[in-house]
């Protein structure tokens, strides 16, 4: 079931991080991560998501619930994730990026769902990328469908276009017998094509041209895109992927998450260490959303 093998690897990724979250390349040269901790940034028990993963679940339980994309449900969930933190393990919701707050505060107070998201060039994090890939698992959906529900929240041109490549690269795994490093060069392909007179473009060119000897885990868009396929084209397992974008450092549970996603969907679920899987609480209720998921995907 590649919904799972997706899903899941997102959620590991994510838990992995958010014990580190903040801290330093330097640090964790010297003090790795190699498994799940607990505490750490948030105080959190071992195994906690955080809203990456909150966010993913919460788009996957709209589409399932109203059988499609509904922009206005799936912002209702998303705001009782942050106000009741509905999708997370216990009864906070610890973490959120600045973005994703005001399109929901936007959203909250009447503004249309597809006008409530952020559009200036400083709008440009990783929080409308970090929750995208439940759509790589929808039949026949179309770029601009993508670009929509990136919009919710993060609606300048430069995550829509990193939102819908990141869901070709997974759509090209769940389709393709390829290498990895063919998944992203057919995707990225595809990308210049039809995006071919943006000036965007000009900003995934490392990625475009595998040019990433240089890192940040920051949390820019961009730069969380390029830890993720350098991670990826570095490693040929799924737990290495992950513990690398972790001990990049910076926002190392999106990094993670959204590296994890991919390598899920490569590797496969039986990729992923089951002590790791054990130790993430309702993970039980994951899998039960997945199934839903993949039989509404596999229906549509």
């Amino acid at each position: 079931m590649k919904v799972k093998d997706g899903m899941i690897g997102l959620i590991i990724g994510d838990a992995l991080g958010v014990p580190v979250e903040f801290t330093s390349r330097q640090y964790l040269r010297e003090n790795p991560v190699t498994g799940m901790r607990g505490h750490g940034t948030y105080n959190q028990p071992k195994g906690t998501w955080s809203d990456d993963s909150a966010m993913a679940i919460a788009t996957m339980h709209s589409i399932v619930q109203k059988q499609g994309i509904d922009y206005d449900d799936i912002m209702e969930k998303f705001l009782d994730w942050i106000y009741d933190a509905r999708y997370m393990q216990g009864n906070i919701t610890f973490d959120y990026g600045i973005t994703t707050g005001s399109a929901l505060m936007n959203y909250e107070h009447d503004t249309p769902a597809l006008e409530s998201g952020l559009t200036g060039e400083r709008d440009n994090g990783n929080g409308s990328l970090m929750r995208i890939l439940p759509l790589a698992f929808l039949k026949d959906i179309d770029y601009e469908t993508i670009e929509n529900v990136s919009a919710l929240t993060h609606a300048h041109k430069r995550s829509k276009i990193a939102c819908v490549l990141y869901v070709e690269i997974a759509r090209s795994m769940l389709e393709n017998d390829l290498t990895i490093e063919e998944h992203i060069q057919t995707s990225c392909d595809k990308i210049k094509e039809y995006y071919n007179d943006s000036p965007e473009l000009e900003h995934f060119e490392r990625i475009f041209n595998n040019e990433l000897d240089e890192l940040s885990g920051k949390g820019y868009v961009i730069y969380t895109f390029e830890v993720v396929v350098h991670c990826l084209l570095t490693t040929d397992n799924f737990k290495d992927a992950v513990l690398k974008a972790v001990n990049i450092g910076g926002d190392t549970d999106t990094n993670a998450a959204i590296c994890g996603g991919l390598a899920g969907i490569y590797y496969g679920y039986d990729s992923i260490p089951i002590d790791w899987i054990g130790e993430v609480d309702k993970i039980d209720k994951v899998l039960s959303l997945c199934e839903k998921f993949e039989a509404f995907c596999d229906e549509s």
